[in-house]
């Protein structure tokens, strides 16, 4: 495991610089390439070991899903304060305070594998989720740092990057889970992570604050948010960006549990299928900004949706190890698809100046659609069955269909 550790971060470097030669990103670009996927090694932390650990250690298994929802509502809680201190601080200063938050909810996370604690480890996973609501942010610094023509190239390299939170999340968190002793395990894992936020925090100090466009700032004047709102391309775009991160974090919650706590398939066969769903979340990020320019942002969500839809169809038809790879892969290119398009037209909605509280607006409602759906998928499988938890997002897949429709419209007007 730590040869394939090894050759992990040694492709991310090769990536690292092949993508920043062949793109020629600033250096801004580049270091959030390498710091971003570090810490949003969580993410992939809690999915993948949260809820076996919470159900060994919940009064009620149907809590298992309890730390993955509370991680989401801290992002979401925590989206306003990230805002606030961007716009006071910088950039640079207020990630640097959501490293120290992460690094906190980390130790706190691993005394409480080590104690066997449910209360504290929910703690812990509110603060790491906090930390996160930072590391989100991270996509508009690289917005910030080139011109609006090369946003979707920008973006679709920085979420590229996720690929190796995918990878080394479930690596370390594997690998390490023994390295302290507990009634458990698991509290190594989060040493793990720790020392991998270390890193990112040190190389991130490279991170130079971009600069606003200034004169954009002065001229444009600052409109209120409910006029913002009303808007359709914002409409459109959050919606896009929330039933994808929805419908994603309601089956992706659902599928460590239903797969090795339900169905007794092995925790390496469930550790492949969350690294490679979360593969499929970023992989994609090679060509997505590519398709958006190329054939528009409608079209694109419409494929994405469609990709939703297939999931259902492959969920349903069984519970083998290779239908739920499927239905994970298909699901993370789903989601790519559509939160990439939707952060690329979120900036079509506001000002220079207004960005900040469009941008904290944005991710708040994304995280507490998020969180609300992990929440529910745990009660779901618990309650009633995996089925009944892929019929539940058929609504929201037919929601997203229209707004695929009146995207399209929109568009083709425009021209």
């Amino acid at each position: 495991m730590f040869i394939t550790l090894a050759l992990i971060v040694v492709a991310m470097v090769i990536a690292l610089l092949t993508i920043t030669k062949v793109l020629n990103l600033p250096r801004n670009v580049a270091v959030l390439f390498f710091t971003m996927p570090l810490l949003m090694c969580i993410t992939p932390t809690i999915t993948f070991i949260g809820g076996i650990l919470a159900s060994k250690i919940a009064p009620d298994p149907s809590l298992a899903t309890l730390p993955m929802t509370i991680m989401i509502l801290g992002m979401a809680a925590s989206t306003f304060l990230v805002s606030k201190l961007s716009s006071k601080f910088g950039r640079k200063r207020a990630t640097n305070i959501g490293f120290i938050i992460a690094i906190v909810g980390t130790l706190t996370a691993m005394f409480s594998a080590v104690t066997a604690s449910f209360n504290l480890f929910i703690l812990a996973t509110f603060l790491m989720g906090s930390s996160m609501a930072f590391a989100q942010q991270m996509r508009f610094a690289a917005l910030e740092s080139v011109s609006p023509d090369n946003a979707a190239k920008v973006i679709s390299a920085l979420m590229l990057s996720g690929i190796f939170a995918a990878m080394i999340g479930p690596e370390i968190a594997l690998m390490a889970k023994d390295w302290i002793t507990a009634p458990h395990g698991y509290a190594g894992s989060f040493l793990g992570l720790l020392i991998l936020l270390l890193i990112s925090l040190l190389v991130f100090q490279l991170f130079t604050d971009p600069n606003a466009k200034q004169s954009n700032v002065q001229i444009d004047q600052d409109r209120p948010l409910k006029q913002i709102i009303k808007q359709p391309i914002f409409v459109i775009a959050l919606l896009s960006s929330a039933i994808g991160y929805g419908l994603m974090s309601f089956v992706m919650t659902a599928t460590p549990l239903s797969m090795h706590a339900m169905d007794g398939h092995s925790l390496i066969d469930t550790k492949w299928v969350i690294q490679s769903h979360i593969a499929a979340m970023f992989l994609p990020s090679l060509f997505t900004g590519a398709l958006i320019k190329r054939f528009n942002s409608a079209k694109v969500l419409i494929v994405g949706t469609v990709m939703f839809a297939v999931v259902t169809i492959v969920a349903l038809d069984g519970q083998q190890v290779m239908h739920y790879w499927w239905a994970m892969v298909l699901l993370g290119i789903g989601w790519n698809f559509l939160f990439i398009t939707g952060t690329v037209l979120l900036p079509e909605s506001y000002r220079g100046n207004e960005r900040f509280k469009v941008q904290a607006l944005n991710d708040f409602s994304i995280f507490t659609v998020q969180g609300l759906a992990s929440l529910l998928a745990g009660w779901l499988l618990f309650t009633q069955s995996w089925e009944i938890v892929i019929y539940s997002t058929l609504p929201f897949i037919a929601i997203m269909l229209f707004v695929c429709i009146w995207h399209y419209k929109n568009r083709k007007n425009s021209l």
